[in-house]
């Protein structure tokens, strides 16, 4: 459940280098040239997720990261799923959401990182935008809250309360929903992907925040028939004097602007 100075150290490392892949992601993104609507990769045929997957790959490898688990890059409708993975066909296109949920660990094992940006290449159509203002404002609610002793699940009831109060679906009024808001709010993290603490809104929960705990934030909205969804996902750390802090800098801009559109 929680860890030592060490360990934190160990696991600020991975997350390092974790936001420096998607670094070099973005900035291949943003400079990729564009025919039409849709981004062409190095040899003039069109970007796939395909061509995106083993650019990630390459920079695991140089930044000393590994994938068991793989990653989530998904577009359009996919995006609406939260455990698509991607179809590896798929072109990338302007103004489609895309969601990239990366969860490395240290090559040859060790402490996960684990990070979710959701994009827009170009721009973000109206109904994209709307949306990541309400997952950015329940992340920002759940951020300003956090503090040592509280119940995590107290934190997904405030989720699913703001979430509904601007007329989403969500979990805990309908446990079955595929649309709105469909999952948990977080987990803990460390030599697994998903640890304690649970978020989950159920009795018996009695997991609390304490020092030393870290884990994830990671609200999101999903409309497949709409034709998008949006997550956001930082991995915090709580310090061993209970203060939160995020280990997970890189930008949180929906917008990825591209220099060929």
């Amino acid at each position: 459940l929680t860890k030592d100075a060490a360990e934190i150290a160990a696991l600020e490392d991975v997350a390092h280098r974790s936001n420096a892949v998607v670094a070099e992601l973005a900035a291949m993104l943003s400079t990729s040239p564009v025919a039409g609507d849709r981004l062409l990769a190095p040899g003039g045929e069109p970007l796939t997720i395909r061509h995106v997957k083993a650019l990630i790959e390459d920079a695991c490898a140089r930044h000393g990261l590994e994938q068991p688990d793989g990653n989530i890059f998904a577009i359009g409708a996919d995006a609406a799923v939260p455990h698509n993975e991607g179809d590896p066909d798929d072109v990338l296109a302007l103004g489609q959401a895309i969601i990239f949920d990366f969860f490395p660990r240290g090559k040859g094992g060790g402490y996960y990182h684990d990070m979710t940006r959701t994009w827009c290449l170009g721009y973000a159509p109206d109904a994209v935008q709307r949306a990541y203002a309400d997952v950015m404002g329940a992340f920002d609610q759940v951020v300003e809250r956090l503090e040592v002793g509280q119940l995590c699940a107290g934190y997904q009831v405030l989720t699913c309360d703001y979430f509904a109060a601007r007329g989403h679906a969500t979990i805990l009024s309908d446990p079955r929903t595929e649309v709105g808001y469909v999952h948990g709010l977080g987990h803990g993290l460390g030599l697994e992907v998903h640890e304690a603490p649970s978020f989950r809104a159920i009795p018996g929960n009695t997991d609390t925040l304490e020092p030393g705990m870290v884990i994830t934030i990671e609200p999101g909205l999903y409309y497949q028939a709409r034709g998008f969804g949006v997550r956001v996902e930082d991995t915090y750390v709580c310090d061993l004097d209970g203060a939160f802090r995020s280990i997970t800098p890189f930008p949180k801009d929906l917008v990825l602007p591209v220099r060929g559109a």
